[in-house]
């Protein structure tokens, strides 16, 4: 894809976790003529890892910005000067949400609304944030804190009065070989010798992607955004008996229950959000909701991006995906994506 980011400075909140680590990969690789890009994290010790990788002196346009989206008055002065802002940080681990709901809200929900407030004060011209498919019809707090930020970075188009600026949202599924996902747990559990994989329950499924693909998304959501989508990928599920037979055939499988906040499957796009969605192609658009603020149609988006109507009632989860990963097809994604020593 071809990219419009020279001279230009990009920031990512979060910028040290596995998204932001690739994203910041793929921009020396493409736009080695960026002017600035700001990692912004509030983890010393990760800062101090990925400087190694990414070291200032071989690319003098990177800056280890330390800083807490909890911190609007650090924002402001990590975001002066900054033309892109990609929101990555987020509290999302499940389990630990639901016993820490506060501390989740103060990030998830109270930290995305600093970022836009920063961003409408330093100028910024294009904020991207990242959802999760917990957001769509969310049954625990992560994913409720993420749809309101979801909804928050929508409605900012709103108030953007005079403003060259333009917020939209990128939405996709479990990403592989991110911290805190199931292949590199099984990998784990059958490198440490376990006699068997725990499986929260037998039908569960979960939609997949490479981070290298979410990446792609965001470059998509930079260059075409026209403010207050969501963007959703088409990609496959799998189910994650699967992914234990492809990773440790060899050990038993024992289901041990949903944790709590889990679903057995997850959505991306809801019936009730049909009726905005837009077929683009490689992607889905989901449209702000027309009101007096709208900033331009459906029928307008369509025509521009060549986009289809989905039908009405469609709705976008694991357990009904018509495209599925294989035993076979994990174990090639394990190797590639997760683990290059992994015997297939």
């Amino acid at each position: 894809m071809s990219l419009n980011l020279g001279g230009k400075s990009i920031l990512i909140t979060g910028g040290t976790g596995s998204f932001g680590k690739m994203f910041t990969k793929l921009i020396l690789d493409r736009c080695p003529d960026v002017h600035r890009l700001v990692i912004l994290s509030r983890d010393e010790q990760k800062h101090f890892q990925m400087a190694q990788e990414f070291s200032e002196a071989e690319f003098p346009q990177i800056r280890y910005f330390i800083g807490d989206v909890r911190d609007k008055n650090r924002l402001m002065k990590a975001f002066e000067g900054i033309d892109v802002v990609i929101h990555a940080a987020a509290m999302k681990h499940v389990h630990l949400a639901e016993y820490n709901p506060m501390e989740c809200v103060k990030t998830n929900i109270n930290g995305a609304e600093n970022v836009i407030d920063a961003a409408l004060a330093c100028n910024v011209k294009n904020v991207v944030a990242l959802s999760t498919d917990k957001a769509a019809a969310p049954i625990n707090l992560y994913g409720a804190t993420k749809l309101a930020s979801d909804k928050l970075f929508i409605a900012a188009n709103n108030i953007k009065g005079k403003r060259d600026i333009k917020f939209s949202v990128v939405r996709y599924g479990n990403v592989m070989g991110s911290n805190g996902s199931v292949m590199p747990f099984f990998l784990k559990k059958r490198n440490e010798g376990a006699e068997f994989l725990p499986i929260t329950d037998n039908r569960m499924t979960r939609f997949n992607i490479s981070l290298e693909d979410g990446c792609e998304m965001v470059f998509y959501a930079i260059e075409n955004a026209w403010g207050g989508e969501v963007f959703v990928p088409k990609i496959p599920s799998y189910k994650i008996p699967d992914v234990a037979t492809a990773i440790a055939p060899e050990l038993e499988q024992k289901e041990i229950g949903i944790r709590p906040g889990e679903k057995l499957h997850e959505e991306m796009i809801t019936a009730s959000d049909s009726f905005n969605t837009v077929d683009i192609g490689k992607y889905y658009a989901i449209l702000p909701q027309q009101s007096p603020y709208s900033k331009y149609t459906k029928e307008e988006y369509k025509s521009a991006f060549k986009g289809e109507d989905v039908p009405d009632g469609f709705a976008y989860d694991s357990g009904t995906n018509t495209e599925w990963e294989t035993v076979e097809s994990l174990r090639a994604l394990v190797k590639l994506h997760v683990d290059s020593n992994f015997d297939i």
